[in-house]
């Protein structure tokens, strides 16, 4: 059954859906008045809906039932990742989603090829909104993570004062061996606290960045023997915490 998050819920009975979804549900998926979809308001809370009528600017659809049901990670999780080449942080926001991230913040590092070109700053982050809204939607989230527009190192050290555990990826540690760090800050963290989870670009943080980042509480962790890529690190940890917190119990 297709997944739709809607803004607007009328009475708590119908939901109103409007401009690309609406043009989904009528265009692409042919439906008709009396399909059933699943929508998704504000708050997280999921409704089996039945489809009453379909206009040309809305398709408004009655709730049949509401969920009683989740399926969000018991923690928050917000991955910042420094602005990698092509479309890697793409892919890291698709499947970030599917994994179950709670935010992306993506921000400019030392080491980063890649220059953030103001001009084209709107239309980038609607695009990377609208790829995590569907990865949502395919992954029957209940919630759609943000992706916040593109900030500078300093403006990330200050905005990861509001988490209670911040981690970042640092290659040297692995390669010392390091293992422990990143397994026992998971042990510590309980239900309904933030994580945040740091990566550098393809050339990794500056001497720089990994003294700014001590300074400011974060973490320095290992994440296995192997080196992972600038995309791959970041669904190695998400894995890794989907595995201690819901497959253990």
């Amino acid at each position: 059954m297709q997944r739709y998050f809607v803004k607007k819920l009328a009475n708590n009975h119908r939901f109103f859906i409007e401009e690309e979804d609406c043009h989904h549900i009528v265009k692409v998926m042919r439906m008709q008045v009396g399909d059933q979809i699943i929508c998704v308001n504000l708050q997280g809370q999921t409704a089996v809906c039945e489809i009453a009528e379909i206009t040309d600017e809305y398709v408004a659809a009655d709730v049949v039932q509401w969920k009683e049901e989740t399926s969000e990670l018991p923690i928050f999780v917000t991955i910042a990742s420094g602005l990698p080449k092509g479309d890697k942080l793409e892919w890291v926001i698709q499947k970030g989603t599917e994994l179950g991230a709670h935010e992306f913040v993506p921000f400019s590092a030392a080491r980063s090829i890649v220059k953030w070109d103001e001009k084209k700053a709107a239309k980038k982050v609607e695009r990377w909104q609208k790829i995590a809204k569907e990865a949502a939607e395919q992954s029957h989230r209940s919630f759609c993570p943000e992706v916040v527009r593109p900030i500078d190192f300093n403006r990330l050290l200050q905005l990861s004062k509001k988490y209670d555990y911040k981690l970042a990826a640092y290659e040297e540690a692995s390669r010392n061996g390091e293992i422990s760090t990143f397994a026992s800050t998971l042990k510590k963290v309980k239900k309904g606290e933030s994580l945040l989870l740091l990566f550098g670009p393809e050339g990794g943080l500056s001497p720089e960045e990994i003294k700014l980042l001590k300074e400011s509480g974060f973490d320095l962790c290992g994440l296995g023997p192997r080196i992972l890529r600038t995309e791959t690190a970041p669904l190695y940890t998400l894995a890794a915490i989907s595995y201690h917190f819901e497959l253990l119990g």
